[in-house]
């Protein structure tokens, strides 16, 4: 039996077919006409069907167990914030147990094409930001867990949200069918066009504003991009000045909001400065340049998102040549992928996990933030980004049924772009094909997995009505 068949609970490994990075530019690359070839070949191995299977397996490793695990080494005073945000619906339980899907992903049937994946691609992992241009455009944005991985992980985990996202919004099982067919069926028709194109001309595919506007077929969805693209370019650093600083005796100061915004102690803000000193060598010459024009003015810790509560976050005032010249950059506590343990070889391992994270965000987005880098403090492994960088996000509780189809399209494109990135597109391609039979086991998957996490999620409930503490044993 291939590995790539195999539906025990042992770990899959995948092949990492036609993944591995060229060295040279005198390396034979493989010719197209034979990926394609070697794609339709992998509908023998791992029927299309199989896509869609899931059960509960017997011998399935405890949720509980396994979120309580991943809160080693986070700060324990925020894993009670975290376990809130994640009992208060069956969505925001799925955005925080990547671990435990991803345990559950790495056992089911898979291609073995292994291109660099997100690795955390559910549907609220989408938004728009400002390209070094300072173009809106949307794309993924958040790539703690980015990995080379399977293709089918990342899509299986986008269409699971989709089908539970929905379901939370009241919509009816057929609209949740619906939008993740949509979701597969562009997913198929995006990598098949980008597999055609020269390998650069895809790495300048880009959706921005403009052209989602006209992607965008639905009226209400039209209508929510607008608004949220609205709010997005307001998001900016100087924009926030009033909301998030105040001026003090001692100059300007990040308004604290315990427990979630918080000022250090002077000994820690005084590592993590030097952190960010060591941070300028990793980006390029230019900008770091730029950068250096201004100087650090404020820390504080500050608690962001679902799966990343507990982990250090920090936030830093910059101050240029004037007080209203200003930057907010985040750093963010980088730990190994969960998709890690479940890909062997030498992809799985990295010496920094904020390079990784650096590294496959540039290689899954088509722009990136020109401030992106890495840092280490007190042992500590970093990414540092733009706090303030016109980020938004489209609001999927106010999505339609019909919104929610044309969204999800959307999404299944962008995914197709990020993958087709990096390697694997002409196999992905042929192995999807042009009929709907992955989107039917997408959609067969997607709504057992919905299931699943509403009993997982209500596995965590009981756990903390019966006073788990979610607390790491020592």
């Amino acid at each position: 039996m291939t590995a790539a068949q195999h539906t025990g609970r042992s770990h899959v490994v995948l092949p990492e077919v036609d993944s591995q990075p060229y060295t040279s530019l005198r390396h034979p690359s493989t010719p197209r006409v034979e990926r394609y070839r070697l794609g339709h070949s992998l509908r023998h191995r791992v029927p299309r069907s199989m896509l869609g299977q899931w059960e509960e397996p017997a011998d399935r490793p405890d949720v509980v167990a396994q979120i309580t695990e991943s809160h080693r080494g986070r700060r324990s005073e925020l894993i009670a914030t975290r376990v809130e945000r994640m009992v208060a619906s069956p969505y925001g339980f799925l955005r925080g147990s990547a671990v435990v899907m991803a345990e559950d992903l790495a056992h089911l049937p898979a291609t073995g094409i292994s291109p660099v994946i997100c690795g955390d691609a559910h549907f609220g992992n989408f938004g728009f930001y400002a390209s070094p241009e300072r173009d809106l455009v949307l794309d993924l944005n958040d790539f703690d867990e980015a990995h080379p991985g399977g293709w089918e992980w990342d899509l299986r985990r986008l269409v699971a949200s989709i089908w539970v996202a929905s379901r939370q919004n009241g919509q009816s099982e057929q609209h949740c069918a619906t939008a993740v067919e949509s979701c597969s069926a562009a997913y198929r028709n995006q990598m098949k066009w980008l597999a055609s194109q020269p390998l650069l001309a895809r790495s300048y595919e880009r959706l921005d504003l403009d052209r989602l506007q006209t992607a965008a077929a639905d009226a209400s969805l039209q209508a929510q991009i607008e608004r949220a693209a609205h709010r997005a370019q307001g998001r900016t650093s100087d924009r926030a000045l009033p909301r998030f600083t105040t001026t003090e005796g001692t100059g300007r100061r990040i308004v604290q909001e315990p427990p979630l915004i918080t000022h250090l102690d002077d000994d820690e803000a005084e590592l993590l400065a030097g952190g960010l000193d060591d941070y300028l060598a990793t980006l390029a010459p230019h900008w770091r340049r730029v950068l250096g024009g201004y100087t650090l003015i404020d820390f504080v810790h500050k608690v962001v998102g679902v799966g990343s509560v507990g982990l250090r976050a920090y936030v830093a005032l910059l101050e240029g040549s004037s007080p209203s010249d200003v930057v907010f950059l985040q750093l963010k506590q980088a730990r190994r992928s969960v998709l890690a343990p479940h890909v062997h070889g030498e992809s799985a391992w990295h010496a920094h996990q904020g390079q990784r994270v650096v590294e496959y965000q540039q290689a899954l987005q088509t722009v990136s933030d020109p401030l992106l880098g890495w840092t280490t403090v007190a042992g500590r492994q970093y990414y540092v980004r733009q706090f303030r960088n016109m980020k938004g996000t489209i609001p999927l509780d106010a999505l339609k049924p019909s919104a929610t189809a044309d969204y999800a399209g959307i999404c299944g494109q962008l995914l197709a772009k990020a993958h087709a990135r990096s390697s694997g597109a002409s196999m992905i391609a042929a192995y999807v094909g042009g009929s709907d039979k992955v989107d039917l086991a997408m959609s067969s998957f997607a709504r057992a997995y919905a299931d699943q996490t509403e009993r997982d999620h209500q596995r965590m409930v009981d756990a903390v009505r019966r006073g788990h503490s979610f607390l790491a044993p020592a």
